[in-house]
């Protein structure tokens, strides 16, 4: 299967945090992996052992021009010598961007539907469209969220608690599958907050709910999704953002991507700034990876 390496915690030692009374660590996921790193790798990892398990030769996925899951399913494919299709929102723009480039130099096949066609990628018969048309394959839905996915994040999650103690865990949020293996696998004293990538994030709740099990119950962590800290929605960007990320790198040596770390550490900082996070809590932020997102224009 596709190596795992062990990563970092690094504490954020910042002034306005210290005049808050708070701790911020990033636990550095984007190290896990060179080409699968941050969050994908666990949501792929049980994917990826299934679709062997049925002998698929071929995975078939979906997601937008930027997505860290079409860049790391190319490139879990490539290295388990299965073929990739990508079925990629929006119209074929050349040169491609950094991301399906990528994707394309791992083998993926990319095929473009428009938005509206999109919106019904799930729906059976569509599936059976891409059956007709590209031959048997294993799906990995969009984002990579599945019960599959949820199973790998609660891993992680659990490993998380047994690495360290932590207070609140913050994390970006693309299609929920993430944060509910995160509130699965933790318990109901820690407190997730989840900020939205997405302009009108409010059906991310639904959304993450559904993912739950509902065995869990009430031993799940209480958990919220912010919705205010998209900079305009998914993969847009502002000079504010940029400056940001700027300042983050010279001041922590972080590096962060445009369309989703950088949005959640900028939330967490204004959190601490308003006083909603309590003094005395410890914060543990999940870098997610995904660094190739660093090209976007405003």
């Amino acid at each position: 299967m596709i190596t795992y390496q062990i990563t970092p915690i690094q504490e954020i030692e910042d002034l306005s945090l210290r005049k808050a009374g708070v701790r911020l660590l990033i636990k550095r996921e984007d190290l896990n992996h060179p080409e699968i790193s941050g969050n994908k790798w666990w949501k792929l990892k049980y994917n990826l052992a299934e679709a062997i398990c049925q002998e698929k030769d071929t995975l078939l996925t979906f997601g937008g021009s930027h997505s860290n899951h079409i860049y790391a399913t190319a490139a879990a494919a490539n290295i388990l010598g299965l073929r990739s299709i990508g079925i990629i929102r929006g119209e074929e723009s050349f040169p491609l961007n950094p991301t399906l480039a990528f994707a394309r130099s791992k083998g993926m096949q990319l095929h473009y539907l428009d938005r509206e066609s999109y919106r019904e990628k799930s729906d059976p018969e569509k599936i059976e469209e891409f059956r007709t048309q590209f031959g048997d394959f294993f799906l990995i839905p969009e984002g990579g969220t599945n019960e599959l996915a949820v199973k790998g994040c609660k891993e992680f999650g659990e490993q998380l608690r047994q690495e360290s103690a932590f207070d609140y865990l913050c994390l970006p949020v693309g299609t929920g599958g993430t944060m509910a293996g995160m509130i699965e696998a933790l318990g109901p004293l820690q407190t997730i907050i989840g900020f939205s990538a997405l302009k009108g994030g409010g059906f991310l709740e639904g959304e993450v709910h559904s993912l739950i099990n509902p065995a869990r119950g009430k031993d799940c962590a209480r958990w919220r999704i912010e919705t205010g800290y998209h900079f305009g929605g998914y993969a847009k960007v502002t000079k504010k953002l940029r400056e940001f990320i700027l300042l983050e790198h010279k001041k922590h040596g972080l590096p962060l991507d445009l369309v989703y770390t950088a949005k959640t550490l900028f939330g967490i900082y204004d959190l601490v700034r308003k006083n909603e996070i309590p003094e005395g809590s410890v914060i543990l932020m999940l870098h997610t990876g995904g660094l190739q997102g660093s090209y976007l224009s405003e």
